[in-house]
């Protein structure tokens, strides 16, 4: 099966400039992205979708293909990874190329093994399922949730589940808005990474790291050292 990782960075980032650029732990973020994806192994190509000059330079040195720019369409702050993934695998049919599948890739992963990625990639490509997502569990039963009742005072969500022990209660999980793998013709058809069957790859919670702000980056930071000092421990990239 060919497969195509697809690492969408745009050069555009309100919340933390220049993000994707942008020196973490000495190295700038989305070459940790890029390290990840060679280390995989599992990849026919692997290209950056970008509107930026330093970004595709960087792409470049680091072995990546950036075989033309993200669109302005696709650039602003209201495009979605679906739109930006469907202008790339059209961009590719243009020249003649298509893929069996693809996986999406988020360029702030600092704490993501190639590894790890590669152990997904197993997983889904061994898999009856459309797409792959991975998740990690939520730390407290979401079904224990509190909310501010009618009175302002506190209630719980479901009532229910108020007395039920945690170890009794089903894990929730959410995204961890890495990465995605999907099959081409099953992201055709329903337009989105969330496919008919999506299976789902749970990663370990230090592992996950939303970095959207300067108290992510500094939580991110955190955990790459912890990672990076722990024995017996696959260090990120």
């Amino acid at each position: 099966m060919s497969l195509l990782a697809i690492i969408t960075a745009r050069g555009g980032s309100k919340r933390i400039p220049r993000k994707n650029v942008k020196p973490f732990m000495g190295r700038p973020m989305l070459a940790y992205a890029l390290a990840a994806a060679r280390e995989c192994a599992l990849f026919d190509e692997i290209m950056v979708s970008t509107d930026d000059d330093e970004i595709a330079a960087l792409a470049r040195a680091e072995g990546a293909a950036v075989p033309f720019r993200r669109s302005a369409a696709t650039s602003g702050d209201l495009a979605t990874t679906d739109a930006v993934l469907r202008e790339v695998l059209d961009a590719y049919a243009a020249r003649g190329r298509s893929f069996d599948a693809f996986c999406c890739l988020y360029p702030c992963v600092p704490l993501l093994t190639g590894a790890l990625l590669h152990e997904a990639g197993e997983t889904f490509l061994a898999s009856p399922a459309e797409s792959l997502i991975p998740v990690v569990r939520f730390s407290y039963p979401i079904q224990r949730a509190l909310v501010r009742g009618a009175d302002g005072f506190i209630a719980f969500r479901e009532p229910e589940n108020a007395a039920r022990r945690s170890q009794d209660l089903e894990p929730t999980y959410h995204d961890a808005g890495m990465f995605y793998f999907c099959r081409t013709d099953a992201f055709r058809v329903s337009g989105s990474l969330k496919t008919r069957t999506t299976a789902m790859f749970e990663l370990p919670e230090e592992r996950v790291q939303d970095i959207d702000n300067e108290s992510d980056w500094r939580l991110a930071e955190m955990k790459y050292r912890l990672l990076a000092a722990t024995p017996d421990v696959t260090p990120p990239a």
